[in-house]
């Protein structure tokens, strides 16, 4: 009896043991900036607001050169997957603007690729260390939320209405972003899509709805080789509507797989930017985050 109980003890505490060490992460990922945020800093926040902003749990800011191309500065993303994604840890994502490029290469790219288990303790560089020295295949996520994505690509890239010295604006051709990397191939992560359509400033270059940066084409995670004109439900001159979910759209084009539409702006009230105060469409991911990830 005794040699039972102190077997059962042993394994509880074993269990308990591995339970404490396992971790929930938020991971930030922005978008185009300028290059502006410190890379491999994850308590750098300057991008979307105040750090002390509820984000979700054990929130960390992914930051990386954000005029550079996506390929070249995917390492930061897989870095901080690396970190904290990895071993007995699992991770929420959420990114804004190009920074749904960025996490989708990623998945596309090396989403089952084998991922050295690290220890959640970066050092100057956004770097880990090696936990055990075992491996696994891909990271552990459970979902992606996506505040105005630009997977699709935005026509300011493709009328040059951006600074064309910045290498990422050539990235966000229309054309360039979707023929990247395989939009449909996530590592069956679940991608829900926040598309916002207050937009002004550039609306007559942006087909259908926008919010001042990307149309409902991109934000809504629509499939084809360019972007198409899309709107809410009643607006005229639109080829089609947006549907909220997975579905197609009213005119029969498909969602990338795994791409769901959470939050479709009928009421025209956010527009694209963060404004350094968690602002814009940024607002609603910020909000459904904080519910998610406790």
């Amino acid at each position: 009896m005794k040699k039972l109980m102190g077997t059962a003890v042993a394994a509880a505490t074993l269990l308990f043991g591995t339970q404490a060490f396992a971790t929930d992460y938020t991971l930030w990922i922005h978008g185009r900036n300028g290059g502006t945020t410190q890379a491999g800093n994850y308590a750098d926040f300057s991008y979307w607001g105040p750090a002390n902003t509820a984000a979700g749990v054990n929130k960390k800011a992914v930051n990386w050169n954000g005029k550079e191309r996506i390929g070249g500065q995917n390492a930061r993303i897989r870095d901080a997957l690396d970190c904290f994604c990895t071993g007995d840890n699992w991770c929420y994502i959420a990114v804004h603007s190009a920074g749904d490029l960025q996490i989708g290469y990623a998945l596309a790219m090396y989403g089952t690729s084998q991922r050295t288990k690290k220890n959640a303790s970066p050092n100057a560089s956004g770097v880990c260390g090696n936990k055990d020295g075992t491996t696994q295949s891909g990271w552990n996520i459970r979902s992606v939320r996506v505040a105005s994505g630009a997977g699709g690509g935005s026509e300011l890239a493709d009328l040059g209405e951006w600074a064309v010295s910045e290498p990422l604006v050539s990235d966000l051709v229309t054309t360039t972003a979707r023929t990247m990397y395989n939009h449909n191939v996530t590592a069956d992560v679940k991608f829900y899509m926040y598309a916002a359509s207050k937009g002004t400033l550039y609306s007559g270059l942006l087909p259908g709805q926008d919010d001042e940066a990307v149309a409902y084409h991109s934000t809504g995670g629509v499939s084809g080789n360019a972007g198409s004109s899309l709107c809410n439900p009643g607006d005229w001159f639109c080829g089609g509507t947006l549907t909220t979910g997975t579905g197609k759209t009213s005119n029969g084009l498909a969602k990338w797989l795994n791409h769901d539409v959470k939050l479709r702006d009928d009421g025209e009230s956010f527009n694209h930017y963060a404004n350094g105060s968690w602002g814009g469409i940024v607002a609603k991911v910020r909000e459904a985050v904080v519910a998610e990830a406790k």
